[in-house]
């Protein structure tokens, strides 16, 4: 695994105030990278040293968070309270809609607020987990950014501005990252913090049969023994509402299918997260090497793409399919999702742009040219 080295920029303020912090400001920056227990330990120190210097801290999950970006921001909140003893609040844009993410708020009590709940003079300290400031899928007003951005995903060109930053390592979840350093602290990491952690690990990587790591599988077995299993099967078997069926009826009904590809346009959904369930149910149909998964939720398209050929990284496909049209997209092998604004424009304009993104996808598939079939 190719790791990211520790460099320092100097620039005339180091560090920020508790006034609003603007996107283009210069600041030291520490990068982080996974090495031996003792690399992570100076690592970590370093990060709490930085947070010694805030009183109050922000943290940032991407917009309808899952598991990992919410255990994740609640496992850093905890860190940076009882080693920086700076208070921190863990807040998310968006909405959370999934009935397993609901019930993991709601079992284990998470901390966690609505975006619109929180006024950012208050805090001079922000953090990010599982995504990045130019990631486009989170709600952080331009007039602020980073100080701290932790992500498993590819490192994004700004996120070369933050104070602190550990992105890009070769793990399938941001909770791994956030389990080395509470390995590395040694504290006694309360039950509910741990079966978060262990839950976005299981969940981003569907019980580590995909994009896992071997620091993946040793968070995974680290966490295991301080999870409260009774929870945990709460979480994963939560009571499910009438409109979940409905929507799942529908995806069976419009799925189209190529040779090895599997489309679905859901249309209105619900939530945005139901995209991202799809695409990963037809993804374990017969034979299917792709299935790409699109709805309409508040005026945004949401797509969640999920491929099983290694010769393609759905990451960078959707980020190039997407982003040229003005939305944004982000991800890494073999599963990644994308938003594009459509509020305002007519509907033939919203069908013709997303016949010429179906056709694009079908292109980068190698299907464009096979017949195609209803599923039902």
């Amino acid at each position: 695994m190719k790791h990211a080295s520790e460099t320092t920029r100097h620039a005339p303020e180091a560090h920020a105030t508790a006034a609003p912090r603007h996107r283009r400001r210069s600041r030291t920056r520490v990068s982080l990278f996974h090495g031996s227990t003792a690399d992570v330990r100076r690592k970590l120190d370093r990060l709490v040293d930085y947070a010694r210097d805030h009183r109050r801290a922000l943290i940032l999950t991407h917009d309808n968070p899952d598991p990992d970006s919410l255990a994740s921001g609640v496992a850093l909140a905890w860190l940076l309270q009882r080693l920086a003893g700076v208070e921190a609040v863990v807040a998310y844009g968006g909405i959370v809609g999934r009935a397993e993410n609901r019930a993991l708020i709601r079992v284990l009590k998470l901390p966690v607020v609505p975006l619109s709940r929180v006024v950012f003079d208050d805090y001079d300290l922000i953090a990010m987990v599982d995504t990045q400031p130019d990631q486009g899928n989170h709600s952080l007003p331009t007039a602020h950014f980073p100080d701290v951005v932790i992500d498993h995903h590819p490192e994004q060109p700004e996120t070369r501005m933050a104070a602190v930053a550990d992105v890009g390592r070769d793990t399938g979840a941001t909770s791994t990252v956030v389990t080395d350093y509470l390995r590395a602290s040694r504290l006694t990491v309360p039950s509910p913090i741990a079966t978060a952690l262990f839950y976005g690990i299981k969940s981003d990587t569907r019980d580590l049969e995909r994009e896992r790591s071997p620091e993946d599988i040793a968070a995974y077995l680290w966490l295991f023994p301080q999870v409260d299993t009774q929870a945990l099967s709460s979480i994963e078997h939560p009571r499910l509402p009438e409109d979940y069926f409905r929507m799942f009826h529908t995806a069976v009904e419009k799925a189209v299918v190529f040779d090895g590809a599997v489309l679905c346009d859901l249309g209105r959904v619900y939530y945005p997260d139901l995209v991202a369930e799809v695409a990963d149910r037809f993804l374990s149909m017969g034979e299917t090497k792709w299935s790409l998964a699109y709805g309409q939720y508040e005026g945004n398209l949401y797509f969640s793409l999920r491929i099983r050929d290694r010769r393609k990284n759905a990451g960078k496909l959707i980020r190039e399919v997407i982003e040229e049209r003005g939305g944004s997209a982000g991800g890494h092998g073999s599963m990644a999702g994308a938003r594009l604004p459509v509020k305002g424009l007519s509907r033939p304009a919203r069908q013709k742009m997303l016949r010429e993104v179906q056709e694009r996808f079908l292109e980068e598939f190698g299907v464009a040219t096979r017949k195609s079939r209803k599923l039902v």
